[in-house]
C-alpha cells in the first residue's frame, strides 16, 4: 500500500492513550494509522504524481442512483419575487367580470394577508390586462405576454396548484432552495451534489448564475450554501466579469506551473494534518484547491461562446451577447448541462409588482420569455432535453384583489395559496396541465402540489428516494424534504 509522503505516526509521544483515542486510532499495529486513517490515506495517495489526475470524478455518498433515473441534472430558472400567475399561465375571466367588487369572505377565509394588504379596508378583485390564448395537446392557457413559451406548450408540464406556507420573500425562496424557510440548510442542488456527485471532475456539481444588475429582493449566499453538509457540495458562483469565479486565476508573475508546486507542497501538510485529526473538512479544502486549479482551464472554456451559431445565439435573443443576461445565462446553462454539471440555478429577480404591474410584468416577460423557450428547444435539438430537467417558478404567486386602489397602473399582492410553475424534460409529462385553481384563482380547486412535493418529485426523477437521502446532524437524521413530500406521478 502506498501511504503519503512523510506520514504522521498519530500515537507517537502520546504517554497517556485515552479510551477515546484508543478507539479513534483501533488497528494500527506497526503501520502508524488507524482504520479511518488507512482509507484515508489510500484514497490521498492515488495518482499522487501526476496532479491534473489527483481527482476521480465523485460519485457521491449513494455510489449509484435509488432506481434508474429519467434525468441526470437539472437548470432551475427561479423567477425571485412571485411571477403573477393570474396574468401569465392562470386564466380567470370571472376577475374581470367582477373587477371593482370585494373579495368574498367566504372564498378567503381565515387565511392570513401580509402586512401590506391586510390593513387595507377593502378588497378589491382585478382581472389580468392581458389577453389569454389556449396553447398546445392540452390546450394551456398562456399570457400573451409569453409568446415563445406558448410555442413550447407542447413540451411543458404547467402545474397550475402550487402552494407554500412562506408569504414573505426570504422565508419563500428559502423555502424552495432548502425546504425550509430558515437559513442555514443544505440548498437542493447540495444534497443532488451529496447524493450522485459530479459528472465531470473538472466542474462543480453545482453552479449558480445570477442575472447582472437587476433590483428587487437580495439573493443571499445561504440559497447555494451546502450548510451542514460537506463544503465541497455548496453552489459556485458564476459572474458575468472578467473573472467569472473570484480569485481563481493565478497572481500576476505567478504561473500555472508554480501553483501546481505550491499545490502539491500545500496538499501534502493537508494530509498530514488529516491523519492526525480525521477532520472531513481538511479533505474538503483539499478538494476545493484542487477544483479550483481545474477550472482555472475548464471555465474560460465553458464561457467562451464563440462556437455558438448565428442561428443558435439569434434563438437566445438579442441579450444573449450582453454578459450576466438572463439570455446569456441560459445559453451558459445549456452549454455547463452539456458538460455534465448536475444541478445549474439561475436566478432572475424583480418580478415583485406591489404597484406597476402592467407597466413592469411585460418587461420582465420580454426578458425572460424567449430566452427560457430558446433554452428547451435548444436541449431538445441536441438530444439533452430527455435526460435534463427544466424547472422554471418563483417562490408564490399574487393575489386576485388589488393592493390599495384600483388603478391604470395597478399592483397585486404576495399570495401563498396557489400559484403556477412549468417543468419540462427529464422524465416530465410534456403539454399537459396539472391542478386547477377556483374560479377565484385564489384557492386550490384540485391536485395541490406543495413545495415538499416537488422537490420529492425531481429527486424522484434524477433515481432518488427523497425519504433515504439523509445526512445525520447534531442527533437526528435530516432530508431535503424534512418530514413531508410525496411523489406527483400525475406529471411524471
Amino acid at each position: 500500500m502506498k501511504h503519503p509522503r512523510n506520514a504522521i505516526d498519530p500515537m507517537k509521544n502520546h504517554t497517556d492513550t485515552s479510551r477515546r483515542t484508543f478507539f479513534g486510532h483501533a488497528g494500527l499495529g506497526c503501520t502508524g494509522l488507524g482504520l479511518g486513517g488507512i482509507a484515508l490515506a489510500e484514497m490521498l495517495s492515488a495518482d499522487s504524481n501526476e496532479g491534473e489526475n489527483r481527482a476521480s470524478v465523485d460519485h457521491g455518498i449513494l455510489g449509484s442512483p435509488h432506481f434508474a433515473p429519467k434525468a441526470k441534472r437539472v437548470i432551475y430558472l427561479f423567477m425571485s419575487g412571485g411571477p403573477s400567475h393570474l396574468d401569465l399561465f392562470d386564466y380567470k375571466p370571472a376577475l374581470n367580470v367582477m373587477q371593482g367588487e370585494q373579495l368574498p369572505d367566504s372564498v378567503r377565509g381565515t387565511q392570513r394577508l401580509t402586512g401590506m394588504s391586510g390593513n387595507q379596508s377593502s378588497l378589491p378583485l382585478v382581472g389580468s390586462p392581458f389577453k389569454f390564448n389556449q396553447h398546445g395537446p392540452a390546450g394551456a392557457w398562456v399570457s400573451e405576454l409569453l409568446p415563445h413559451t406558448a410555442n413550447i406548450a407542447g413540451d411543458l408540464c404547467i402545474v397550475r396548484s402550487m402552494f407554500t406556507e412562506a408569504i414573505n420573500h426570504g422565508p419563500g425562496v428559502t423555502f424552495f432552495q432548502t425546504g425550509t424557510q430558515i437559513a442555514g440548510r443544505p440548498s437542493i442542488g447540495s444534497w443532488l451534489s451529496y447524493g450522485l456527485g459530479q459528472e465531470n471532475a473538472n466542474l462543480p456539481a453545482y453552479v449558480v448564475l445570477i442575472t447582472k444588475d437587476k433590483s428587487g429582493q437580495p439573493l443571499g449566499a445561504h440559497l447555494w450554501g451546502s450548510g451542514f453538509l460537506p463544503t465541497r457540495h455548496q453552489g459556485v458562483l458564476l459572474r458575468a466579469a472578467k473573472d467569472p469565479v473570484l480569485y481563481l486565476g493565478n497572481p500576476d508573475g505567478v504561473s500555472n506551473e508554480s501553483r501546481r508546486l505550491m499545490l502539491d507542497r500545500l496538499r501534502e501538510l493537508h494530509e498530514q494534518k488529516l491523519l492526525e485529526t480525521h477532520d472531513v473538512e481538511i479533505q474538503n479544502r483539499i478538494e476545493h484547491y484542487e477544483m479550483a486549479f481545474k477550472m482555472q482551464s475548464s471555465v474560460p472554456e465553458v464561457a467562451d461562446t464563440s462556437s455558438e451559431s448565428r442561428n443558435t445565439l439569434d434563438s437566445y435573443g438579442p441579450d444573449v451577447e450582453k454578459p450576466g443576461s438572463f439570455a446569456a445565462n441560459c445559453l451558459m446553462a445549456r452549454r455547463l448541462a452539456e458538460r455534465g454539471v448536475r444541478f445549474i440555478q439561475l436566478y432572475h429577480q424583480d418580478w415583485d409588482h406591489h404597484g406597476g404591474l402592467p407597466g413592469g410584468l411585460p418587461k420582465l416577460c420580454k426578458e425572460t420569455d424567449q430566452p427560457a423557450a430558446a433554452l428547451v428547444s435548444d436541449l431538445k435539438q441536441r438530444g439533452l432535453l430527455e435526460d435534463t430537467l427544466v424547472v422554471w417558478g418563483g417562490e408564490f404567486g399574487r393575489t386576485n384583489y388589488c393592493q390599495g386602489k384600483i388603478q391604470t397602473n395597478f399592483g397585486r399582492d404576495h399570495h401563498p395559496r396557489c400559484f403556477t410553475m412549468w417543468m419540462a424534460g427529464g422524465g416530465i409529462k410534456a403539454g399537459s396541465v396539472y391542478g386547477e385553481t377556483c374560479e377565484f384563482g385564489y384557492n386550490i380547486a384540485s391536485d395541490g402540489v406543495h413545495i415538499h412535493d416537488l422537490q420529492a418529485t425531481m429527486m424522484h426523477l434524477l433515481g432518488i428516494d427523497h425519504e433515504r437521502l439523509t445526512y445525520k446532524f447534531q442527533g437526528r437524521r435530516y432530508r431535503l424534504t424534512d418530514v413531508h413530500g410525496k411523489l406527483v406521478s400525475g406529471i411524471v
